[in-house]
């Protein structure tokens, strides 16, 4: 596998082919992609919704009213649409149970290490709820975190995407119930194949040059 080929290749899909449905084989691969994704201090502070059926779908789509309408034949032509959202608050409870999870898997060879991750990852959820007061906004950059993630993996799966943001996310969250779930929907991405006549997919990559963008120190 050539990394720069794949990201060389990868695009941000704008035609896919409905009638081209991710195998189930690829769609574990792709569920393991959200669930091992990096976080800050392995906070994890997201829920994934993945729709699939035309029904699902539909509620996606009803977030594109207004400026968004041209998004809508994208969700509805897509094999698979994730809504990536975020946690509104990290509460004490929730703190916790990240930690026995931790444990369970065997991460604490010693119980002064668990206590010392507790305190470490506690810090930084206050830092930002109490001094910084950008929680929300820190959530937001963790689902990001594993946006790329996502957009990477899928490249590497041959699976072809489209993240993204034209889409009414106060009419997404009463669409699926995302308050009463302490859920706020951060973005979302489409799956599947591209159509043969996808403008975009024959584009060559336009990206700043190399030497502008990193300093060797």
């Amino acid at each position: 596998m050539n990394l720069t080929n794949i990201l060389n290749s990868r695009y941000a899909t704008k035609s896919f082919d409905p009638n081209k449905i991710i195998p189930d084989e690829i769609l574990v691969q792709i569920k393991e992609l959200l669930q091992l994704s990096p976080s800050s201090v392995n906070v994890q502070p997201w829920h994934f919704l993945l729709a699939s059926s035309p029904e699902a779908k539909q509620k996606i789509i009803n977030a594109t009213a207004g400026g968004y309408s041209f998004n809508e034949e994208k969700i509805r032509n897509a094999s698979h649409v994730i809504v990536m959202c975020g946690k509104r608050e990290l509460p004490e409870d929730y703190l916790l149970h990240l930690l026995d999870i931790e444990e369970q898997e065997g991460r604490y060879l010693k119980s002064e290490f668990k206590e010392q991750n507790h305190m470490a990852r506690t810090f930084f959820v206050n830092l930002h709820k109490n001094e910084f007061q950008d929680l929300p906004h820190w959530i937001e950059k963790q689902v990001y975190l594993n946006m790329g993630a996502l957009l990477l993996g899928a490249a590497v799966l041959g699976v072809d995407a489209l993240p993204m943001e034209g889409i009414d996310f106060s009419i997404l969250n009463d669409e699926f119930g995302l308050d009463e779930k302490g859920l706020n929907a951060v973005t979302v991405v489409a799956l599947g194949y591209k159509t043969d006549d996808d403008f975009n997919s024959s584009l060559p990559k336009a990206r700043l040059p190399l030497d502008e963008i990193v300093t060797e120190l």
